[in-house]
């Protein structure tokens, strides 16, 4: 530890210094004068008092970030403990029982300047500084919902991280889903369709209507481990969940039907993809991703070869691997009678319109039936209401069977 010595001169506190890197608190002399100053034999009773010292475990301009700040006092009892970044942010902390140490509820976050003012409880003051070496390599992180936006009541929070997360366990504990009735719910891992790590928050059942949602990632100064990075700030983001809507369409019987509250507000014929192939629908509970509007779809890109290109009216994407509910006016001979899609929803242009500008981003489209490829795959999209709770639960780094 470095130190700081702080000397003390009759009626005046000596000026802060830096000695050997510890930080040295010196408390002010007091004094009092006593005997008859006409007899001469006047004597002085000051006497210097002890001098009180602090360290500071991080020093110099290359200290190792990931790891609290403490404060120690040699001798007495602190008061009171600041500490500053360059940019006016500052670690909260607690002072331990018996007053001799503070240390900070957050870590230290890496190539920051921090400025650390101690109090002494009788009123004495003391300053020291540090700085933390650079990250080598940064994580960031994506996030859905978008800040404040208002979602339906199947969307999950969702993190998807630029670079590996190693230490989940670690991260985890920095996630914070705060919901204004007290929802129940869980994180759980898993890789992101794009390859990358991601967590989703999902609530143990569909959110309430009108529920206000906070996330806070408190992450500045956390490493995510090997190949991964450190995080270098803090995220927050706030949403609410919006009308109580679910979409239910049957594979088999050709149907799209639209619930509000419970409620049927409209029965849509529909046609679902081809069975017996890639051309096939997902079934299981996914949730609408994105309402994109009029887009070019081609087989190409999908991997069915040269099937379709072509524009596409009211497209609300479903998954990433390219299933939509949209307008699909050239194939209406079979809406209400039979699968031929390549494997999306398709309605009529004046449906799918009433369709798109009825639904919401998170609200819940149930699938079913037996024309189907298989169930939607956990990270294609948002799938994760085709787990129990429980199963869901078991994908947390910290209440899970596994870390990784």
């Amino acid at each position: 530890m470095s130190r700081i010595r702080r000397h003390a001169r009759f009626n005046r506190p000596a000026p802060f210094a830096a000695l050997a890197g510890t930080a040295v608190l010196a408390a002010a002399l007091t004094a009092c004068g006593g005997g008859d100053s006409s007899s001469g034999d006047a004597k002085s009773d000051l006497k210097p008092q002890k001098k009180m010292e602090i360290s500071v475990n991080l020093t110099g301009s290359q200290a190792k970030a990931g790891q609290p700040v403490k404060v120690t006092l040699a001798d007495g009892t602190l008061n009171g403990v600041t500490v500053t970044d360059a940019k006016g942010g500052t670690l909260g902390g607690k002072v331990s029982p018996d007053g001799r140490t503070w240390t900070s509820d957050r870590v230290a976050a890496p190539g920051t300047s921090y400025t650390v003012e101690a109090k002494e409880a009788k009123g004495a003051t003391a300053k020291a500084e540090f700085a933390t070496a650079a990250a080598g390599k940064v994580n960031k992180v994506s996030m859905v919902p978008g800040k404040g936006s208002t979602v339906g009541i199947g969307q999950p929070v969702s993190i998807v991280f630029d670079n590996p997360v190693k230490n989940r366990a670690e991260v985890e504990k920095h996630l914070k889903v705060t919901a204004s009735d007290t929802t129940e719910g869980s994180w759980g891992w898993m890789q992101d369709y794009s390859g990358k790590d991601r967590v989703d928050w999902r609530p143990k059942d569909y959110w309430k209507s009108g529920t206000k949602v906070t996330l806070e990632a408190d992450l500045n100064g956390i490493d995510s481990g090997t190949a991964g990075g450190w995080f270098v700030k803090d995220y927050k983001s706030d949403f609410t969940i919006g009308k109580n809507q679910v979409a239910k369409a049957d594979l088999d019987a050709h149907r799209l039907k639209l619930y509000r509250d419970g409620q049927l507000v409209k029965d849509i014929p529909m046609s679902g993809g081809t069975p017996g192939g890639d051309k096939a629908s997902w079934r299981g509970k996914t949730v609408l991703m994105a309402k994109e509007g009029t887009i070019n779809m081609n087989s190409e890109t999908v991997g069915l070869g040269k099937t379709y290109d072509k524009m596409v009216d009211y497209s609300m994407r479903l998954t990433w691997s390219g299933m939509y509910a949209h307008a699909a006016p050239w194939n209406d001979r079979w809406f209400g009678s039979a699968n031929m899609s390549s494997g999306c929803i398709g309605m009529s242009t004046s449906d799918a319109r009433f369709v798109y500008d009825t639904v919401q981003v998170g609200d819940p489209f149930e699938i079913v039936g037996d024309d189907a490829k298989g169930t939607q795959a956990l990270n294609n999209g948002y799938g994760e209401w085709n787990l129990s709770y429980d199963a869901w639960k078991a994908k947390s780094a910290l209440t899970g069977t596994t870390n990784h």
